[in-house]
């Protein structure tokens, strides 16, 4: 964990300092009444606090930069989904909604946050229940990784142990953060009254790269690409290019948390999420020419889950292994 950690306290001043400046300003911004002059700040104020985030954290380690990264993207961008949401149907939550919509929940719909203080929901506990083992879960593979890493190691070398301990290392780390955490968020937030829900939502069971990317898979991003990009673009551009154009957002988006913490493998993130874009267009092609991934259910599935995980080692390049998935599960310096 050693690159996650600055020695000095300076570093995590400033990014304080960042993120409570960019919620300030966010919640500011869903106060403008022109709806061209807030969505026109709300993308300067994403843009701006990422280019911020960065320039502060320069020489920080690696895991700390993405941590910081990511935490002002996604405070920023929930500026930008909350002014197309009010442009939308009419949506402004008050002070108390914004902050626990903007700093404690990752999704991107701001409509449920309407509802903050009322009844609990009646499966609240379920929820926090099933993320509690889910982290435990996860917690323990991830401690998996060194004792893994050891015995494969001598006989096979260094880079078949670390290609051994991350393939303990990267659903450990899932399945503690978007099957553990976030869902112990969903259950808290039910108990609250707020209808949130899973984000990640059963994945495996998907039966088309449609069905994995719009429905099952990290939700926070595909609400985010909903409401900032796809609507946006679709009456300008039409369906198909503002498909693309989401994607190709997703992949931007992976670049400032994936490349930019490591100073390398840019473009990489993007041309992932490119190929996820082209792959769903020709579904879609082959849907409407009569010959659809699925039925059966098992060859969409096998499908989905081969052109998914085939392409990965594009987005997770080995410099990003190395300096924040490898000692996030404690195996720095090896």
């Amino acid at each position: 964990m050693s690159g996650f950690f600055p020695i000095e306290p300076a570093p995590y001043l400033r990014a304080a300092l960042l993120l409570v400046g960019t919620l300030a300003l966010g919640f500011g911004i869903t106060r403008l009444r022109s709806v061209t002059v807030a969505r026109i700040a709300a993308w300067f104020l994403a843009i701006a606090a990422v280019v911020a985030a960065d320039r502060l954290s320069l020489g920080e380690p690696a895991g700390f930069r993405m941590l910081s990264l990511i935490g002002t993207l996604l405070y920023a961008m929930k500026a930008v989904v909350a002014v197309e949401a009010q442009a939308d149907d009419g949506v402004r939550l008050t002070l108390v909604q914004w902050l626990a919509f903007s700093a404690a929940w990752a999704g991107m719909r701001p409509g449920p946050f309407r509802e903050l203080g009322r009844r609990a929901l009646p499966d609240a506990n379920r929820f926090l229940v099933r993320g509690l083992s889910r982290i435990g879960l996860g917690i323990a593979l991830a401690l998996l990784c060194r004792p893994i890493y050891a015995a494969v190691e001598p006989a096979a070398g260094t880079t078949v142990a670390r290609a051994a301990a991350l393939v303990a290392a990267l659903p450990g780390i899932s399945l503690t953060l978007h099957f553990g955490i976030l869902v112990v968020l969903v259950g808290i937030w039910r108990r609250a009254g707020v209808d949130c829900r899973p984000l990640f939502r059963e994945p495996l069971r998907a039966r088309s790269l449609s069905e994995f990317w719009g429905r099952r898979w990290n939700l926070a991003f595909t609400e985010m690409t909903a409401l900032a990009v796809y609507r946006p673009l679709e009456v300008r551009v039409g369906r198909r290019a503002a498909m693309i154009g989401g994607f190709l957002s997703s992949g931007l988006l992976h670049e400032v948390a994936i490349s930019v913490p490591v100073g390398t493998g840019y473009g990489l993130p993007t041309l992932y999420f490119l190929i996820q874009g082209a792959l769903v267009l020709a579904e879609t092609a082959l849907e409407r020419a009569g010959r659809p991934i699925q039925p059966p259910v098992w060859r969409g599935r096998l499908w989905t889950l081969f052109w998914v995980g085939l392409p990965i080692p594009v987005v997770f390049h080995p410099r990003f292994l190395a300096e924040i998935v490898l000692p996030l599960v404690g195996l720095t310096g090896r």
